[in-house]
């Protein structure tokens, strides 16, 4: 599990910096951080999501050749933990694993949570987790977050352009992440780590 000290906006591999404003991150005393797996970026801090990066090493039985396929079983994890914290089964709560083809949109390229891609977990219809990998011959590395409570508006405040883009973002972003708030990262930690294999 990851746990940030700090909130920081952080991009994907190939994705351009110059999606943000440098001036409006300083003054949201917002570092920008780049990580090794591709995707759009995420708002990351203390008590605003679940985050778990691991490794599955070639060969594993968890090891899957398909990149998409290669996510299911994690995004099958996240959703029996996200219903047993909400204490509902996953019909009533509506609770998705995506097992079919990756939904874009005009903002998928810049904002992670803006699409639904392969074992990613949507709760009624909200994008709750997003996932990312990387692989080499050793292995894979599947990076996922859950966000918890409101991401939207910190997210599309810092992006560079003018106020419409901006105002685009945060419609956007304000369908995505768990109802709730900081008070359900802890025993949404606890669950998921729980129902690891």
């Amino acid at each position: 599990m990851c746990v940030p000290l700090s909130p920081a906006v952080v991009i994907g591999s190939a994705q351009p910096a110059a999606d943000f404003d440098a001036e409006r991150l300083t003054s949201a005393g917002l570092e920008l951080v780049r990580r090794r797996s591709g995707g759009g970026a995420v708002l990351v801090g203390p008590d605003r999501q679940v985050w778990l990066d691991l490794f599955v090493p070639a060969g594993d039985a968890l090891s899957q050749p398909d990149v998409g396929k290669s996510f299911h079983w994690l995004g099958e994890v996240f959703a029996e933990a996200i219903a047993s914290v909400l204490g509902t089964s996953r019909v009533s709560a509506r609770v998705e694993v995506n097992r079919g083809p990756t939904r874009t949109s005009p903002w998928s390229k810049v904002l992670c949570y803006a699409g639904f891609g392969a074992g990613e977990v949507a709760v009624a219809g909200r994008k709750v987790v997003g996932m990312s990998q990387r692989r080499d011959r050793s292995g894979s590395w599947i990076h996922s977050m859950a966000l918890v409570g409101e991401q939207g508006v910190a997210l599309a405040d810092v992006l560079s352009g003018g106020s419409e883009r901006r105002s685009g973002a945060r419609a956007v972003l304000t369908e995505v992440g768990l109802p709730g708030d900081g008070r359900l990262v802890a025993p949404l930690t606890e669950e998921l780590l729980s129902r690891l294999p």
